[in-house]
């Protein structure tokens, strides 16, 4: 039987869609609107028509389906239960593959009536698509407007359709969209059988070890539509570069920043036209005067500007990230012909060779950068993207205090909004060209169609390729926050393409960043360390994360990320909720087999040692203990050897694209699990930590100013709560490195002998004010967290006061005498149904509490409309789930 969504399913997923809040858009045209709802849609097996008469305004679609555009054929069919949820259950395997229905199948045409007058004085009237997989041709009132198929999934096409409007106003477009060339067999291996990679687009669509295939392979108007009027003249493909020369601080008065413009202009008439180019920043008007022939388009560079006292941007961690808005203009006849604000993050990117590391380090603003990142695939398998969704996912990465995200090679170069999003909350992105060394050619595999030598060749198309990476480049050079470009995943794209990235295309368009050939290159990081350059991946013992040397700059390092039980419960059927189980003599996990469609990675034997699970939420719930550690160490044991092993690391991964089990701090619903807390904590710019193994106390100073006098405190607590201070000393700490100070591994081995102990450490400032906390669950000699499992109920009172709309501020205080309050999960729920209200975001979580501690948690979250006040849930390892009344 099929399983379709339930209600309260349906319900969750509007109320995800509602609570999301739009961020203002960073780049902006003078007239335009999008074409994003209204369309419909019908399968070419049903319609034998020809474009020319399906565009007329009088062609009957009435019995035509309601399709989503932006979105793919998959996301339409799913919308109007044509087919089941693909993310539920195994309801993916109902769902017919284009490999064995053929390509026609999911072949579609779209159609959308709209409203637009004829233009009148010389105006133009264009029709933009940001992105259409794979390949179409689009019609216009009965006209055809390409001469030729549009090919490439990653192509922005532009239609001057002026002169197909009707006088009337009302317009009719016809689109019909075909499937990748080559749709590939999802065969089990990554990117099914390769094929897929003959295509420029993305290749996960076939399979990975982290997601089942896509059906329709992502066919569609998967990016939006537009309707833009201009002038007679067009600006197009605006480049604004950012000089900032020196070693700079965050604060204080700045020396002068460069500022360079140049941009596109196209004349669309039949006559020259004279008029000025000019863009106004910081109040200041920068300008010159341009004579366009007809017909025509020229690129025009502006004079540099010195933009005094700079306000600049910063990665997240470092510094603010301050923007400023430019608005390029071109002025005709007194009247602005066309117009486009751009929001400009003033900073300057450098990379140099780190000698000690044998590894490439970032500079920004001339001061060296550690890398914390996280590897990123796309928001939705189904490619329903938004700017809000954007805007929460980024702001999770900046909440795990990471500082970039590498968006994988796999997929797409990401929508602007997502770099918009980066700009605002300070990572800097790695982007990976298209391409992978599972597809295109690294090693033998069995499970692919073509041997090497041919796979090295993908895709069959350069010069499409070429074109598409000159036009993407240019889509999004403008973001601040847009740091590296790499030539693909773990293998550089075909020779004759990589050179034309380095020598011409790179040069010519986008010369200020750093470009690499291929993830794990050895032009970025030397292989000091053995092994192929990454990893490693899965579960490990803490330790690893400290003390086995990898890449200097790893670009995926990972681990497990199942989420808690009330995520599990949104895609697993209740037949399927039954926990893995590992066997410790074969060492082998028994799973139910939706918990392996979806991608489960195991965790061995480390659930156990809180005590077996009872059920699946209890083993979700030990999970996340495991989750919070793993990722606390990873970020802990690299920042350990910062600037001395190591330049950075990239987590492998942070997000999934669908709902899978496996690395991700945060569920395709947008509900985060310990593991973005356990990075929260583990990546903080200043952090006290401590060596598991040797016991060694340190402290790592992310940021650029040395702090003096400081007082770091080392103290344990048992199981019931009872403080031993081991030792108080004053410490300093330099800048953007990391110091030893002591060992305490004889006082923790004793105390943690029999059931185990909590290890506290915290940094003070003069004043006594906390500026770093850390709360370690330390496992008895055997290795087992025996004590936790027998810790009494704490008494925590907790209250919960409405600062504003929206946000919200919790107290949790926990009782003077008796044990810690230990790992209290926060969420933000419908007062009625107890669901989470998603996403939602807080200043901490998983939080523990020490005896006579006070802490509060900020919550921000975006309210229903006309719906009761939210209750706060908090559920602890030792105290029952509770639901507290919001104050005023």
């Amino acid at each position: 039987m099929i399983k379709s969504l339930t209600i309260a399913k349906a319900l969750f997923i509007s109320a995800l869609v509602i609570t999301l809040v739009a961020p203002t858009k960073s780049v902006k045209a003078q007239n335009s609107y999008e074409l994003n709802t209204g369309w419909r849609c019908a399968p070419i097996a049903n319609t034998k028509d020809p474009g020319t008469a399906i565009s007329s305004i009088n062609y009957n679609i009435n019995d035509w389906m309601p399709a989503t555009v932006p979105g793919t054929v998959l996301t339409t069919l799913v919308a109007n239960k044509q087919m089941p949820d693909p993310f539920y259950g195994m309801n993916n395997e109902q769902i017919p593959d284009i490999y064995k229905t053929g390509r026609d199948y999911y072949t579609y045409w779209f159609v959308k009536d709209f409203k637009q007058a004829a233009a009148t004085k010389g105006n133009q009237v264009y029709l933009n698509f940001r992105g259409v997989n794979y390949s179409f041709d689009v019609f216009l009132n009965g006209h055809k407007l390409n001469s030729q198929l549009n090919n490439g999934m990653f192509m922005r096409r532009s239609f001057n359709i002026t002169k197909w409007l009707t006088a009337a106003g009302n317009n009719r477009l016809a689109v019909i969209v075909y499937p990748p060339d080559v749709v590939g067999n999802a065969n089990g291996g990554q990117g099914g059988d390769g094929t897929i990679a003959k295509n420029v687009g993305i290749q996960y669509t076939a399979g990975w070890d982290w997601i089942q295939p896509i059906r329709d392979r992502n066919t569609g108007i998967w990016d939006k539509v537009t309707i833009q009027t201009t002038g007679a003249v067009k600006i197009n493909n605006p480049h604004v570069v950012t000089l900032v020369p020196g070693i700079r601080q965050p604060d204080g008065a700045q020396q002068p920043a460069i500022i360079k413009v140049s941009t596109e202009l196209e004349n669309a008439g039949n006559a020259p036209v004279s008029g000025t180019l000019q863009y106004i920043l910081d109040g200041k008007t920068i300008s010159k005067k341009v004579t366009l022939k007809a017909n025509a388009t020229q690129e025009i560079k502006l004079d540099d500007y010195s933009l005094a006292n700079p306000k600049l941007w910063w990665p997240n961690g470092y510094g603010p990230q301050n923007l400023y808005n430019l608005r390029l203009q071109f002025v005709a006849d007194n009247k602005v012909s066309d117009q486009q604000d751009i929001s400009v993050g003033v900073r300057q990117l450098t990379t140099e060779w780190n000698a000690r590391t044998e590894s490439r380090q970032i500079n920004v603003n001339g001061q060296r950068v550690f890398i914390k990142g996280g590897n990123w695939i796309v928001s939705d398998e189904m490619l329903r993207f938004s700017d809000a969704r954007y805007d929460a996912e980024v702001r999770f990465h900046r909440d795990m205090n990471l500082n970039l995200i590498r968006v994988w090679g796999g997929a797409l170069i990401e929508r602007p909004e997502f770099y918009e999003a980066c700009d605002k909350y300070g990572m800097l992105v790695f982007q990976d060209m298209w391409g992978s060394g599972d597809c295109n050619g690294r090693w033998i595999d069995p499970m692919k169609l073509e041997d090497q030598w041919t796979r090295r060749k993908y895709p069959d198309d350069h010069d499409l390729y070429l074109a598409s990476i000159k036009d993407q480049v240019k889509m999004i050079r403008n973001y601040a926050s847009l740091a590296i470009w790499c030539g693909g995943n773990e293998i550089t794209p075909p020779e004759d393409i990589l050179k034309a990235l380095k020598d011409t295309i790179m040069p010519a368009l986008d010369n200020t960043r750093w470009f690499i050939e291929y993830s794990n290159s050895e032009n970025m990081s030397r292989n000091v360390a053995g092994g192929n350059g990454d990893g490693p991946y899965g579960i490990q013992p803490l330790s690893v994360f400290w003390n086995d040397r990898t890449f200097p700059f790893n670009s995926e390092v990972g681990s497990v990320g199942v989420s808690d039980y009330e995520s599990l419960k949104r895609f697993i059927p209740a037949e399927n909720l039954v926990p893995p189980v590992y066997d410790e003599n074969t060492h082998k996990t028994k799973t139910d087999p939706v918990w392996d469609y979806h991608k489960y990675i195991g965790y061995d034997g480390f659930i156990n040692k809180y005590g077996k699970p009872k059920d699946a939420e209890d083993f979700a719930n030990k999970a996340q203990l495991v989750n919070y550690d793993q990722y606390r160490a990873l970020m802990e044991g690299f920042s350990s050897h910062m600037w001395d092993w190591y330049t950075g690391t990239i987590i492998w991964k942070t997000q999934n694209p669908w709902t899978a089990m496996r690395g991700q701090m945060y569920d395709y619903y947008l509900d985060p699990n310990a593991c973005l807390y356990g990075l929260h904590n583990g990546s903080a710019p200043l952090h006290i930590m401590y060596n598991p193994t040797d016991g060694m106390v340190m402290v790592a100073n992310n940021t650029f100013k040395p702090l003096t006098n400081l007082m770091l405190v080392a103290k344990i607590y048992d199981m019931a709560g009872k403080e031993t201070l081991i030792t108080q000393v004053f410490a300093d700490v330099t800048a953007a490195t990391t110091k030893r100070y002591l060992s305490i591994k004889p006082n923790i081995d004793a105390a943690a002998k029999e059931d185990g102990a909590f290890v506290v450490l915290e940094l003070l400032a003069q004043d006594k004010t906390l500026l770093s906390q850390n709360i370690y669950w330390v496992a008895n000699e055997k290795g087992d967290y025996t004590g936790l499992q027998k810790m009494d109920k704490a008494n925590l009172q907790v209250t919960a006061t409405n600062l504003s709309n929206g946000k919200i501020e919790v107290t949790l205080t926990n009782a003077a005498k008796g044990p810690l309050a230990f790992f209290n999960r926060l969420s933000v729920v419908d007062a009625t149904t107890k669901a989470r209200l998603l996403p939602a975001f807080y200043s901490d979580n998983y939080v523990t509490v020490l005896p006579g501690e006070t802490k509060k948690v900020m919550v921000e979250y975006t309210p229903v409309k006309d719906a009761p006040k939210p209750l706060i849930s908090v559920s602890g390892w030792n105290g029952p789930e509770r639901f507290i009344a919001i104050g005023q």
